[in-house]
């Protein structure tokens, strides 16, 4: 839901700046233009995340599609990193370079508060989901938008607040453009937006690429994990523990226990399979794999 919201505000309001930036010669508004469409494009991205994440593991992808959210989610990013922040900089430098003095300062204004007020929108939609998520999974916001497995989700958030801070970069360098009558603060404001943007994109590069290639949850998560699998009555030990996200929300388990009874070896793959099954009923965890302990080996405590 975050993900549709943003995308149709960016596409209102990167036709919005594109008519601004047109009628009034601004690069500082040919910056914000250039990043709100980079924003629209990076939604498909997104909603393509969201869609191929959700398919069903099958024989080919055993671990299921879950990191495909990851591999758009980093496209999305490099995505804003081309198109925003180096033509909003290429921009700013050829206003340095050639400087034109703006016009229709009203208009840009008019359009600067519109699109503030409609990424606020955005925004607290995206933070709403933020807060709902963190209170099932009792962790501080903050953290989650930074570290959490829901790509999608961080990016829309880091999306929204890089464009109200673009957007008061813009009005302060158009105002000063207007005051000044210096077309310098204009090219400036469009370098600042640019830089702004590869800072978000590199952010969120770095933060896709670790999930690629396998994230561990935070030790809260595994120590709740570890507590789970030594409450159950069928489990009397814990040797091994092994946990990554595949996927937003989703973990693969695998873990050594030692059971409760020495049944024989048929019986005892069954009540491994049967444990696994019950595992992968929470939400959170989309693979179980368990095997016996080792006599030999030590035992994991939960706190």
């Amino acid at each position: 839901m975050a993900v549709v919201i943003a995308f149709l505000a960016n596409i209102a309001v990167a036709i919005a700046k594109t008519v601004a930036a047109v009628l009034t010669g601004s690069a500082s508004l040919v910056a914000e233009a250039l990043h709100s469409w980079a924003d629209a494009g990076n939604e498909v991205f997104l909603l393509l995340a969201e869609r191929s994440g959700r398919r069903r593991r099958d024989r080919a992808h055993p671990l299921g599609y879950g990191r495909d959210v990851y591999f758009w989610s980093l496209f999305a990013a490099f995505g804003l990193f081309t198109i925003g922040a180096v033509l909003s900089i290429a921009t700013g430098i050829r206003e340095l370079v050639a400087p034109e003095r703006a016009t229709d300062y009203l208009v840009a204004y008019i359009v600067l508060a519109v699109a503030a007020v409609l990424e606020g929108v955005s925004l607290a939609q995206s933070l709403r989901q933020v807060r709902r998520e963190t209170a099932e999974l009792d962790r501080d916001p903050v953290d989650y938008v930074l570290n959490g497995s829901n790509a999608t989700l961080r990016a829309v958030v880091f999306e929204d607040v890089a464009a109200l801070i673009g957007l008061a970069i813009a009005a302060s360098a158009l105002a000063l453009h207007e005051i000044t009558g210096l077309a310098l603060f204009d090219g400036i404001g469009s370098i600042l937006i640019g830089v702004l943007l590869a800072v978000v994109a590199v952010v969120l590069i770095q933060r896709n690429r670790r999930f690629l290639v396998g994230e561990a949850p935070p030790d809260a998560v595994r120590r709740e994990v570890a507590r789970r699998l030594l409450l159950h009555p069928a489990i009397s030990r814990l040797t091994f523990l092994h946990l990554e996200f595949v996927g937003p929300g989703q973990l693969l388990l695998i873990a050594a226990v030692d059971l409760v009874d020495d049944d024989a070896e048929s019986i005892v793959a069954v009540r491994l399979r049967q444990l696994s099954r019950e595992l992968e009923r929470d939400g959170r965890i989309a693979i179980a794999a368990l095997t016996l302990a080792l006599p030999d080996e030590p035992s994991l405590e939960h706190d």
